[in-house]
């Protein structure tokens, strides 16, 4: 009987097309289960005329199914019936499918869904043209839209998913021979949707749809035993960008890096800083974030602190990286005599992770300040130098006129409020402007000794030096 304590557990058999042998292979399954003293009955198997599919069957209880409309050729699964027989293991095949109306799901899967709910196995199968997410990829291939599908989470959620994999041209010989379809079908069936070029094609989707889950619940597995070196198990691209002129260099030689490693994945990552900001221009980020899909890449951003070294490291080892693409270094040969680059400590630090250094056109130029660019109004522009000069004038005479009463920390507000403004309306150029005329300012005629450039306190010093 089903133990209704726990959610029961679901296997599926997934395949290229019809006449794999995934039914085959769930029914296998299923003697072998019986074999061992499990108790198993058919929900619902579609032999399809298939003599060998059949004789399997047999010695499996079968529940029988229940009519739809009072129709003698239109029957589903009874639901109902497996649910009051509960079993340890039901067989449910074609788990795409859709239920005649007046079923109490509209899809099978649904069904399988509420059995394993009641605590009971579930064997099924499906094909990859199923899949929801590749029903547009395999209309393209084959021509062929399938109306019936099955949202690629539900397979994901499965125990345990079993490919049943054979070479196009054996499915071919086992159509031929009258092993898929009737012999009045055969010869339709090889001309159109079983051309090897379409068999092939699928294959490939169902491997590497298979392929993805695998490396999934391996990433599952290494983060929950906290694996941090790398697996060699496929090839995998990270590229790590700075958002600076040379990222696109970067990226597009990491996506040809990745290309010639067996299409491997292709992650690309921006380090955050330790507050969440990025280090890049401002709009740099967008823009990274649409080349990297441009060149089938995944975008990432990770907050790292000040170690940027240490953060990309970590990233790539998280992901289980075999490559590691970086951009060589822009500062200056002054500035990597005091200071080993970021390049410098990755390649030390790497590991088991190849690292490519990439050359371009800003290396060893320096960190820039971008150029400034404004989309200010020339009146805009124009009222900002102006300010530039009024409003320091201005807090000079308030201060002047209000020396008794005020000291020094309010004059620098005040100044500091001038400047601002400036900013906000006329941009940086003003508001430069406006913060070395208001220390000038400040110094000459609110900071003893007064009408003079001296200062006579340390601590006016530091108040015109920062205002400055």
């Amino acid at each position: 009987m089903a133990d209704v304590t726990r959610r029961g557990e679901l296997r599926i058999y997934l395949g290229m097309a019809p006449g794999v042998g995934k039914t085959f292979a769930m029914l296998g399954e299923a003697r072998r289960r019986l074999g061992r003293g499990t108790d198993v009955v058919v929900g619902i198997v579609e032999t399809h005329g298939r003599s060998k599919t059949a004789e399997l069957v047999e010695g499996l209880e079968v529940v029988p199914r229940r009519q739809v409309g009072g129709h003698p050729g239109l029957d589903e699964m009874d639901l109902d019936a497996v649910l009051g027989r509960r079993p340890e293991v039901v067989l449910v095949d074609e788990l795409a499918h859709t239920n005649a109306a007046g079923s109490r799901h509209s899809k099978r899967w649904q069904d399988v869904d509420e059995l394993l709910d009641a605590g009971i196995d579930v064997l099924t199968t499906v094909n990859v043209q199923h899949l929801e997410s590749l029903n547009d990829v395999v209309e393209r291939i084959t021509g062929v839209r399938q109306r019936e599908t099955v949202p690629d989470e539900v397979v994901r959620r499965a125990e345990q998913l079993e490919l049943v994999d054979i070479t196009p041209e054996a499915l071919r010989r086992r159509l031929a021979h009258g092993n898929v379809y009737g012999a009045e079908k055969v010869d339709a069936a090889l001309a159109n949707y079983f051309q090897p070029g379409n068999l092939t094609a699928l294959r490939e989707l169902a491997l590497l749809w298979v392929a993805d889950e695998v490396d999934v619940a391996l990433q599952r597995y290494r983060t929950a035993k906290n694996v941090s070196e790398t697996w060699e198990t496929r090839e995998r691209v990270v590229v790590a960008l700075t958002g600076g002129k040379e990222s696109e260099t970067v990226l597009r030689r990491a996506a040809r890096i990745a290309k010639r490693s067996n299409a491997a994945d292709l992650l690309a990552v921006h380090i955050l800083r330790s507050d969440g900001v990025a280090g890049a221009p401002v709009g740099a980020i967008p823009r990274l974030r649409r080349l990297a899909e441009d060149v089938g890449a995944s975008f990432h951003t990770v907050v790292g602190g000040e170690d940027v070294p240490a953060a990309l490291l970590e990233f790539a080892r998280g992901a289980n990286a075999t490559q590691l693409v970086l951009g060589t270094s822009r500062r200056s040969r002054m500035a990597r005599m005091f200071a080993e680059g970021v390049g410098t400590r990755v390649v030390q630090e790497s590991g088991t992770i190849d690292v490519h250094m990439v050359t371009h056109d800003e290396a060893g130029r320096g960190l820039r300040l971008p150029a400034l660019r404004t989309s200010l109004s020339l009146a805009r522009r124009v009222l900002g130098w102006v300010l530039a000069v009024a409003l320091p004038l201005a807090a000079t005479g308030l201060g002047v006129w209000l020396r008794p009463l005020l000291g020094l920390s309010t004059d620098v507000v005040a100044y500091f409020l001038a400047t601002v403004v400036v900013a906000l309306v006329g941009g940086l150029g003003p508001a430069l402007v406006a913060a070395v005329l208001g220390g000038l300012l400040l110094n000459f005629f609110l900071t003893p000794p007064l009408y003079t450039l001296a200062i006579s306190d340390v601590e006016n010093v530091i108040a015109v030096g920062a205002m400055i």
